[in-house]
């Protein structure tokens, strides 16, 4: 596995839209004021040409313009880093316009978003053997004040340090609008984390809330992101996953999954086409984030059931509710790192090493 170097200071953040850009509130002035925070941080900055861009679909503008753009600045030598501005809809038809050769041979260096783009967390990883950052996009950090979830994902960038935990409380319905562009996540539910014990006969067993959960530790490589984009990749020429986990068979792997724009439904399909695309082949256990369709129950099944029809057979700690993804704040994490999960009751910590 590849590592970048990480950002020191004084070093140049690039900034790229292979998704939405920053066109539009509240993520133009969200965007601007991360922009004013980092440079009176002492960094430096370079934007890529379709960060305030609009006329694509989907995404800030052509595929082949946001392809070429990110291409153009991951092989560029005058930025240490890239993040992205936002997330989107169709970071997947950039995919054919994107150098993954030239870029898998390039000095490697940090790509962080999540989202829609984990159209390049992932495939950086699992293409060109080199680790990304899933952590929030450009905007977010024009918060004000940052949340610690910010504060770890920059200084996962930074190398301050390498091992996150959860948060005690979560957004579920978000201030954030056109007029309230800067504010910081609305924490009004407490984070309670819901286990699955590996049991022959219950493969859909629970914890309760409120239920004690034992002490836990599993180790293995950290691979992922948002599952309306991986199960998308299943089948294309993208896919180089099985070769992926036979290189890395010996580590095993830890799935950190979350989803979207998906349903129950859409997700126990998910599940299962991972499944049977041989994704889970290695697995060491499983973290779910907190799905946008959080607390949805369709003719019986919920977001539990959804994820354990496949995740509860594999006999593997498999977590719910962790801080992952669309319900913030999200744990940042580095895509293909040695990953050791730790959870002692609520608590759930995750030590990144870079081997």
């Amino acid at each position: 596995m590849r590592y970048p170097d990480f950002l020191q200071k004084g070093g140049t953040i690039g900034l790229v839209a292979p998704s939405f850009g920053c066109n539009t509130e509240p993520y133009k002035t969200a965007f601007q004021n991360a922009l004013r925070k980092w440079k009176r941080m002492g960094y430096q900055l370079s934007l890529g040409p379709n960060c305030y861009a609009g006329e694509g679909i989907g995404i800030s503008n052509t595929p082949k313009a946001c392809g070429e753009e990110l291409t153009r600045f991951y092989l560029s030598g005058e930025n240490d880093c890239l993040i992205s501005c936002g997330g989107g809809e169709l970071m997947c038809e950039i995919l054919d316009e994107v150098d993954f050769s030239a870029i898998g041979q390039a000095q490697p260096k940090w790509f962080m978003g999540f989202s829609d783009n984990t159209n390049m967390t992932y495939l950086l990883t699992t293409l060109c053997d080199t680790a990304a950052l899933y952590a929030p996009c450009a905007s977010t950090f024009g918060m004000e004040p940052w949340h610690s979830s910010l504060r770890d994902a920059f200084d996962l960038l930074t190398g301050r340090k390498l091992t996150v935990h959860g948060y005690p409380k979560w957004e579920r319905e978000p201030r954030k609008n056109d007029e309230n562009p800067l504010v910081p996540y609305n924490l009004t539910e407490d984070k309670v984390l819901r286990y699955h014990a590996s049991k022959e006969q219950d493969p859909g067993s629970i914890s309760a809330v409120g239920e004690e959960i034992p002490s836990v530790s599993f180790q293995g490589r950290l691979l992922g992101g948002c599952m309306d984009c991986l199960v998308n990749l299943i089948g294309t020429r993208f896919d180089r996953t099985p070769q992926f986990l036979e290189k890395y068979r010996e580590d095993g792997i830890i799935w950190f999954l979350e989803a979207c724009d998906m349903n129950v439904f859409d997700i126990r399909r998910a599940m299962w086409h991972m499944e049977h695309a041989g994704w889970f082949r290695y697995v060491k256990g499983f973290l779910f984030g907190r799905p946008l369709c959080y607390g949805q129950e369709m003719l019986g099944l919920d977001v539990y059931q959804a994820f354990l029809e496949v995740a509860g057979r594999k006999k593997v700690p498999v977590f719910m509710d962790v801080d992952l993804g669309h319900l913030p704040p999200m744990m940042p994490l580095i895509v293909g790192s040695l990953g050791k999960v730790t959870v002692k009751g609520n608590d759930i910590a995750v030590r990144m090493q870079l081997k």
